[in-house]
């Protein structure tokens, strides 16, 4: 049986004809890669703008019946640039003028956002030489505009079965009137992941303009080593913490059926990326941890109660307190006579003081303080379950920093170690536990 790989290619990726022109020599280096999905194109530098930003300008200023032609001729301009520049004989300004029509005849904010991504799709089938697909064809929603997936993968079996290579325009998918639907933004990466399950593909690699996950922030960690392999558990816990990796919605389709993900770098295309791979992949105990995460702004609110493990209904009234007040909690870490309660700041925000006195009045506990502006930071990583000494060795970088522990939790499957800190702390905790686990064992 043969191969099929399925590639998706971000903005950046696609954002000129010379990415074009790299992506292409991706694609054809390996005849497995069968099914091709790009997204619209991103920005080529800092002072430029991304496609998909400008066509929900144009939405916006036609909704008001403001006139947008300038909006639009920047749009125009690039794909042009785009087509002139690989020697195509596409007519795109056909095609724009169609699609500029649309909009000022009223066309739904989904579908003006969406027609970046199908016009790449157009210009890189053209340039590769493979079948154009409307992703309208392929990607099903119901009449409550939710993705049907079954029906979905259905559609994309019954027309991809004899078209050996395809490009698959990302992020929209249709409903059963017809009508253009988006997914949020970076729906791109759902979209990849769904045609990767429909033809039950061997890889879905997913390129962009990093070579994979780092093991911590390079906003932080000056060039902090790649994650080569990780779990999609993993995954989740570090994206929970703040961590720029893919969310878990962008991998749903293909994380039940256990295709690997290969997140690549399109500039430096022999690098081997990060591996994202099925929770049952054996683990590597060489790599102590998997990476580190954190997030800012939270409040510690600790409750000190003498005999509280005694007291039947104690910890359903604390809970009902957040609860009744619609705030979400973090994590509650507890001991025999103590626990803390840890929330967003953006989530208490005002009403501190009023679930303080309720607590006081359902709990009636020996003390109460609150903590504000604290942090949280995750170590994550199957590999310290068996790996002993990995809570030390966090624990005396930490203390060599001078960073003071405010709170530490572990999991009850051992995959992640969080600590609380205080927010100015937080880039010092996240350097000084990446120096101590940066080597893996056995490097010296």
């Amino acid at each position: 049986m043969k191969e099929v790989i399925v590639a998706k290619f971000g903005g950046s990726s696609l954002a000129d004809s010379k990415q074009f022109t790299k992506v292409k020599n991706i694609v054809t280096s390996d005849k497995n890669r069968r099914y091709i999905v790009p997204s619209a194109p991103g920005k080529r530098n800092n002072n430029d703008h991304k496609i998909t930003d400008l066509l929900y300008m144009c939405y916006q200023l036609a909704s008001h019946s403001i006139n947008f032609d300038e909006v639009f001729s920047i749009i125009s301009k690039r794909y042009m640039d785009i087509c002139k520049e690989l020697n195509l004989s596409l007519n795109i300004g056909e095609i724009l003028s169609n699609i500029k029509t649309k909009i000022q005849e009223g066309a739904t904010r989904d579908f003006t956002a969406s027609r970046g991504e199908y016009l790449n799709a157009i210009i890189l089938s053209e340039y590769l030489g493979y079948e154009f697909v409307d992703a309208s064809e392929l990607i099903l929603f119901d009449k409550e505009n939710k993705l049907n997936l079954e029906k979905t993968k259905l559609q994309i079996q019954s027309i991809l079965a004899n078209m050996p290579n395809a490009v698959i325009p990302g992020f929209y998918g249709a409903n059963i009137s017809g009508d253009i639907i988006t997914f949020s933004r970076g729906g791109s990466d759902i979209t990849g992941a769904i045609i990767a399950s429909a033809v039950n593909s061997q890889l879905y690699e997913n390129w962009t303009d990093v070579s994979g996950f780092y093991i911590a922030d390079p906003r932080i960690v000056n060039n902090p080593r790649n994650i080569d392999t990780i779990t999609y558990k993993e995954l989740r816990e570090l994206s929970y913490m703040g961590a720029p990796v893919l969310h878990e919605e962008s991998i749903f389709p293909i994380k039940s059926v256990g295709i690997p993900i290969n997140i690549r770098n399109t500039n430096q295309p022999d690098d081997p990326g990060t591996m994202i791979v099925n929770d049952s992949h054996p683990v590597n105990y060489a790599e102590n941890i998997t990476g580190i995460a954190g997030k800012k702004d939270f409040t510690v609110i600790s409750i000190e109660k003498t005999m509280m493990n005694e007291e039947k209904g104690f910890f359903r009234k604390l809970i009902s307190v957040f609860e009744s007040n619609d705030i979400s909690v973090e994590h509650i870490p507890s001991s025999i006579d103590s626990i803390s309660v840890i929330v967003s700041n953006s989530e208490i925000h005002t009403k501190l003081d009023k679930v303080i006195e309720e607590i006081k009045i359902y709990c009636k506990p020996d003390s109460i303080v609150s903590y504000p502006d604290m942090s949280l930071v995750a170590v994550v990583g199957r590999g310290m379950i068996n790996t002993k000494g990995t809570s030390a060795k966090i624990f005396t970088a930490l203390a060599k920093e001078g960073v003071n522990i405010r709170m530490i939790s572990q999991g009850s499957s051992e995959l992640n170690i969080i600590i609380g800190i205080g927010n100015k702390d937080f880039n010092k905790a996240i350097s000084a536990i990446y120096e101590e686990f940066k080597t893996k064992k056995g490097e010296k």
